[in-house]
């Protein structure tokens, strides 16, 4: 399935992706005080979902619809930052034995076809394409080999950076949250749809120009690990969300440096997820 969060009607809603249209799901599991995405896999009720959409004509046109973050409440975004060696070798740095960890908020990101914004206090806004796993059956010290299994699915994410806040300090965190700076989406692809996420391409294109280009192979901590070490730190819960790292290419270390800017196209692909596309704009004082 691919499942979304969406408002329409300036409601916030939650469904799956079904002959270019969408099956709203709210209504059949209002009864349970199920009312978000990150809530429906905290019930562990995908199967049943998955039955009500292979039961249902669409509701809403997928074109009539606001796409939200796949995930708009997440209790935690978790990012691996320097987890491709293409990334690590431009940036000047030498890979860890553990990896790097920061955390985002829900208000720095935005859906699918939502404008990212560069903020007032910065020119240095930079793309980073990503893989996004997404926490369905949370757990504390998850061992590799069922790691997988802790899994809903999958997402693109344009993890957007402010670099010369980023700099501020050795922390990354004051370049990583701006408002409205990152995008999630454009939905969530379950994991019976991609049984190896190791297998999978990534590209980011900026104006239709390809400039990151790698294979989720190439990850150096992968993902069974990753989950290891996050819930070996924190409980992990259903809807929280993993970022698992981006790729060599980054605007910052080119030559010159390649910045978004206000009306620019940003997209990120997944093989077997689909496009996540974004317009920047830049914030009005």
């Amino acid at each position: 399935m691919k499942l979304v969060s969406f408002q329409a009607d300036n409601v916030a809603r939650f469904g799956a992706v079904k002959d270019q249209g969408i099956v709203e799901l709210g209504p059949h599991f209002k009864d349970r005080g199920i009312a978000s995405l990150r809530q429906l896999l905290a019930a562990d009720a995908l199967d049943e979902a998955k039955r009500i959409v292979e039961q249902s004509a669409p509701h809403w046109k997928i074109d009539n619809v606001t796409f939200l973050p796949v995930i708009p409440d997440p209790g935690k975004i978790l990012c691996i930052g320097l987890n491709y060696r293409d990334h690590v070798e431009e940036t000047g740095r030498t890979v860890t034995e553990n990896p790097a960890l920061f955390v985002r908020f829900p208000e720095s990101q935005v859906g699918h076809l939502q404008p990212i914004v560069k903020p007032l206090e910065s020119d240095h806004f930079d793309y980073e394409g990503e893989l996004a796993v997404v926490i369905g059956k949370g757990g504390r010290r998850i061992p590799e080999d069922r790691a997988l299994s802790a899994i809903a699915g999958y997402s693109c994410y344009n993890e957007g950076s402010i670099r010369d806040w980023q700099r501020h300090t050795s922390q990354f965190v004051a370049g990583k949250t701006f408002a409205r700076t990152g995008s999630f989406g454009p939905w969530l692809m379950t994991v019976d749809e991609i049984p190896d996420p190791s297998k999978l391409s990534l590209q980011t294109r900026l104006n239709g120009e390809v400039v990151q280009k790698s294979t989720t192979d190439l990850l150096i901590t992968g993902i069974p690990a990753l989950i290891n070490y996050c819930s070996t730190i924190m409980t992990l819960e259903p809807g929280d969300v993993i970022v698992t790292g981006t790729p060599g290419g980054v605007g910052a270390k080119r030559s010159p440096p390649l910045w978004m800017k206000d009306g620019d196209i940003v997209e990120v692909e997944i093989g077997g997820i689909g496009v996540l596309r974004n317009a920047v704009v830049a914030e009005e004082s």
